[in-house]
């Protein structure tokens, strides 16, 4: 097969229109194409009376050696196919968490034979999705199970976004496996693959049954609650369940937890593991009519293309960045809460993303010179602002602001043509109220300046809900080459180790960790 690149589609296109666009570039009859692939799809918008598709493919001639192209190689698309061998002695890993670095460390290491076991403090995905319909609708949380807390972590309830920063060479494993366990074909190849909370929860679901199928154990309502080291060596774990607490051996143990395991965070400290302050961000939920932003970026071809995404970023005049982070098409905004007493907001969207507004976060970067140097301050400092939101109504109702009226430094009083999707409700108000002044400056300033690059997102109701605290986690618990922590036997992965942020990269951080701990048990 060769790899051609740049190939220009109809936004209406389909498998004829294809062959047409590949004959006509490689100079050849529609019959010397056996069969083609697409790699990579993505719109191009940049004139918008000429907006189409490019597209990349795998194409298979029936003889290549008459066109100059580069030849296509796949990369592996599933954990069997990295060619692991079978460990020939009795090996186990406890891992804490079934987010996706949880999730796929564990799917790799039961592949190979390893017994592991999944601690999981949040319930299987059904019953949490029970816990987070109740919160919209009555305002009552659990604090164990929500949408922080359970099967297949705090992505499950997301848009699902695949797309990252970085890319790895994993990542095509990753979107196999996915794909394997019930995710849409198309993210192997769009441009900006998602999955969608309606079908991640089944695909977390199958990624469970498939570990317990190999052998192991997923325990749910669990929670790790200390480690038993000695001489700088794991050699068990305490876990608590339905009130009982009881002692695991386990020499082997990693750290999955998601970024707001707050209580972890603190007795992990307490008990030497090592870790530092790092930097996160802070800031709100912002609201537009999808059909606006969709309008704004396709023109005329608004209607016959998926509903549009933006990504906007900006450089403030104190030097602070402030960005766009998480946006959601056609979704809503959730409350993200899982302490009593404070609110917390996030975003989420179905595959269709068919909801009439879009959101995203709009964040301004935090520094540990903003809240002190100890490991442990930047969590007081985001539950500061979580529970001073929550103080405006003494609810989970969640504080917001019109950019109208924060453009004049006053409070709202009332929504206008965009309408909230956050439930259990909001309370119109003066985002300063729950704030910290740089951030609500940065947010105000750095909207100003996402106008130019996609204009109306500065709108007089451009709707503002707040406040979003948890983009990535606040601290990093330290790890060194072989992904080891400073106490030996325990692994530090993921988001809320402060190795990712999302879904792909904290599902790669989890093959990595995996595969030190599978090479460190062959080489016994």
């Amino acid at each position: 097969m060769i790899k051609v690149s740049a190939v220009r589609l109809p936004i209406d296109y389909n498998n004829d229109d294809i062959k047409h666009a590949l004959q006509k570039r490689l100079n050849v009859k529609e019959r010397d194409i056996v069969s083609f692939e697409l790699l990579k799809l993505s719109i191009d918008a940049r004139k918008k009376d000429d907006v189409f598709y490019t597209a990349s493919l795998a194409v298979s001639l029936k003889n290549e050696d008459n066109v100059s192209y580069d030849k296509y190689i796949r990369a592996p698309r599933s954990l069997d196919e990295l060619g692991l061998d079978m460990v020939k002695k009795d090996a186990r890993v406890t891992i804490v968490g079934s987010g996706p670095a949880g999730l796929f460390s564990a799917l790799l290491l039961s592949k190979v034979g390893v017994k592991v076991t999944v601690i999981e403090r949040g319930s299987d995905v059904d019953t949490r999705t029970k816990a987070v319909e109740r919160m919209k609708l009555s305002g009552v949380l659990d604090v164990e199970t929500n949408i922080q807390f359970g099967e297949g972590g705090a992505g499950t309830f997301s848009d699902g976004k695949l797309y990252s920063g970085i890319n790895d060479k994993f990542f095509g494993v990753i979107f196999g496996e996915f794909v394997a366990h019930g995710a849409p074909e198309d993210i192997l190849y769009s441009a900006h693959p998602h999955i969608g909370t309606d079908y991640l929860k089944e695909v977390v679901k199958n990624m469970r049954k498939d570990i317990e199928s190999l052998g192991g154990k997923v325990l749910f309502n669990t929670k790790l609650v200390d480690l038993i080291i000695e001489n700088d060596k794991l050699k068990e774990i305490e876990i608590s369940s339905q009130g009982k607490v009881e002692r695991m051996a386990c020499d082997r143990l990693i750290l999955a937890i998601g970024h707001s395991a707050r209580d972890t965070f603190e007795w992990l400290y307490g008990k030497g593991i090592n870790m530092l302050a790092k930097p996160f961000s802070m800031g709100v939920r912002v609201e537009h009519k999808q059909e606006m932003i969709s309008k704004s970026q396709y023109g005329k071809f608004y209607d016959k293309l998926p509903p549009a995404i933006y990504k906007l970023s900006t450089r403030l005049s104190n030097g602070r960045s402030a960005y766009t982070f998480c946006m959601c098409p056609g979704g809503e905004v959730v409350c993200a809460s899982s302490e009593e007493g404070a609110v917390v907001t996030n975003g989420m969207s179905e595959y269709a993303r068919d909801k009439e507004n879009a959101n995203s976060a709009v964040l301004v970067s935090v520094t540990p010179e903003d809240y002190g140097g100890n490991p442990l301050d930047g969590i007081a400092f985001q539950r500061k602002y979580e529970r001073l939101a929550y103080s405006i109504s003494n609810s989970y109702k969640a504080p917001c602001q019109l950019y109208g009226d924060m453009e004049k430094n006053r409070a709202s009083t009332a929504l206008l043509s965009v309408k909230n999707s956050y439930k259990p409700g909001v309370i119109p108000t003066d985002l300063r109220e729950c704030l910290p002044d740089f951030v609500y400056d940065g947010i105000k300033d750095g909207i100003k300046d996402f106008d130019r690059k996609l204009h109306g997102f500065a709108h007089n109701d451009t709707l503002l809900t707040g406040v979003e605290t948890r983009s990535s986690s606040p601290v990093r618990i330290l790890r060194d080459e072989q992904y080891e922590s400073n106490v030996k036997g325990v692994y530090p992965c993921g988001e809320g180790a402060g190795y990712a942020g999302g879904i792909t990269s904290s599902a790669t951080d989890g093959i990595k960790v995996a595969l030190s701990i599978y090479k460190e048990i062959m080489s016994k």
